[in-house]
């Protein structure tokens, strides 16, 4: 089996850049959130602060998408919420399935925000026996004996993995076998995976020692200039904007 990646290279089909296209998402969130509100309209700098990112780069990405705003106007938010859908593929039905229903496959079945964002999940399965038909999130439990017949039945090519870390590159190479071109990654472990095979990680633990990290970093920042009997430095909210929805957008790879 090649060596394992987490992503394709830099530019796709379309000559947009990696960078962009995880920016895509952010973008769409705060857009809805808007048309929700029945927000016509959007300025470049509005939507930037929204979607945690500066006006340039926002301007620059949606150059990619052939979209720019109109001056004194800015930009019409339906017309991007339908063509930001349609650049991620967001305008027809992803089946998904999620493998390892413990406590947290239980909760990412339980999620709601899969449906309105194009996403159904066609199954969950387990390896427990004892799991088998038992419904969670409205949807019966099948055993991964089953796995292969279920992705063939519901044209899955969106697997997601929740399972122990020990099990999580045996059921890839199961989903990826059975025709999964795309893994989104819970267990804490790297996956190996053939060319043409798109993996996300994510991983809660790296991201609370980052955030250990930096709060280590401020208590040392602000310990240093009581004692020099100084004001703590300022730092920049920037990193820290939430989205509209409430949550920090993730930081994403350039």
């Amino acid at each position: 089996m090649a060596t394992g990646r987490t992503h394709r290279p830099a530019t796709r089909s379309r000559g947009i850049p990696e960078a962009t296209v995880a920016r895509l998402p952010l973008y769409l969130r705060a857009l809805t959130a808007l048309s929700e509100r029945s927000v016509p309209t959007v300025s470049s700098e509005e939507l930037a602060v929204a979607a945690g990112v500066n006006s340039a780069k926002l301007r620059k990405d949606f150059s990619y998408l052939g979209s720019y705003g109109t001056r004194g106007v800015g930009y019409d938010v339906e017309y991007l919420v339908y063509q930001i859908s349609r650049e991620l593929g967001l305008t027809q039905d992803w089946p998904v399935v999620i493998v390892g229903i413990g406590n947290l496959g239980a909760a990412l079945a339980n999620y709601g925000g899969f449906a309105s964002r194009g996403f159904r999940v066609a199954a969950l399965i387990d390896a427990d026996p004892e799991m088998a038909g038992k419904p969670v999130a409205g949807i019966p439990v099948q055993h991964t004996d089953e796995l292969e017949r279920i992705i063939s039945d519901n044209g899955v090519s969106i697997g997601v993995i929740a399972t122990p870390a020990g099990g999580a590159q045996q059921v890839c190479e199961r989903l990826v076998a059975a025709g999964v071109t795309s893994i989104l990654n819970f267990a804490p472990t790297v996956l190996t995976v053939p060319d043409g095979v798109d993996v996300r990680k994510v991983d809660l633990s790296i991201e609370l020692q980052i955030l250990a990290f930096h709060e280590q970093r401020k208590a040392g920042e602000e310990a240093a200039a009581a004692e020099a009997g100084t004001p703590p430095p300022i730092r920049s909210t920037a990193a820290s904007r939430k989205g509209p929805d409430g949550e920090v957008p993730a930081v994403m790879p350039a």
